[in-house]
């Protein structure tokens, strides 16, 4: 599959989830490209079921091409830590979506209210060039998500509590066949709340 139809399938599956229109997406991407030349494309890959007729959702084979993985995390102050993890996950696939936690959920497990908002912890991890869609998550249950995106891989932190075996179940439940990759520590080995600790009161005064 050429580079540009991935490209366009990967934002067209990401307006999909977020219920947005593809088209204007595309453009604003790739602004050299006039809508009517967008629209043509849509239409050769309509012409072979990449896309449905609806023009704005993917197929099965057009989903599938994409290698959807998922990796999810509470991103409050992106460090090297943060970089390196997420580059191994996209490694693992073609479309990297990445699910930050909600505020709530954020304070349960780091036991401290976090320094940034879910919403900019949400811009933050998507402007990084390796994500390609970044959502917030759902209260208490993963397994929203993972329905919502119906990735082929789910990548987890080698520090995430989660258990391979609990999420694997769980996809089963729904009828997701997914992998389940345990990702290694990262290099340098850091994280938010060591620099929470060591820099607390500069990072409150930036």
């Amino acid at each position: 599959m050429k580079q540009s139809q991935q490209e366009m399938l990967t934002i067209m599956y990401a307006c999909q989830i977020c219920n947005t229109p593809p088209v204007d997406a595309i453009a604003k991407k790739w602004s050299v490209i006039t809508p009517e030349c967008i629209q043509q494309r849509i239409d050769d890959m309509v012409e072979r079921q990449i896309i449905n007729k609806d023009r704005t959702t993917l197929t099965d084979v057009g989903k599938s091409s994409l290698h959807i993985v998922l990796a999810g995390g509470v991103f409050d102050i992106i460090h090297p830590g943060h970089i390196y993890t997420l580059k191994a996950a996209k490694a693992l696939g073609g479309m990297l979506i990445v699910v930050v936690a909600t505020d709530k959920t954020a304070q349960k497990m780091k036991r401290r209210k976090p320094q940034h908002s879910e919403e900019q912890r949400r811009e933050m991890v998507e402007s990084l060039q390796m994500v390609d869609l970044c959502l917030i998550g759902h209260e208490d249950n993963i397994f929203e998500t993972v329905k919502k995106v119906w990735p082929e891989t789910i990548a987890l932190g080698y520090d995430q509590i989660h258990q391979e075996k609990y999420i694997i179940n769980g996809c089963r439940e729904m009828g997701l066949n997914a992998k389940v990759a345990r990702l290694q520590s990262p290099i340098p080995d850091i994280s938010s709340s060591e620099i929470q600790k060591e820099y607390g009161d500069a990072i409150h005064d930036i």
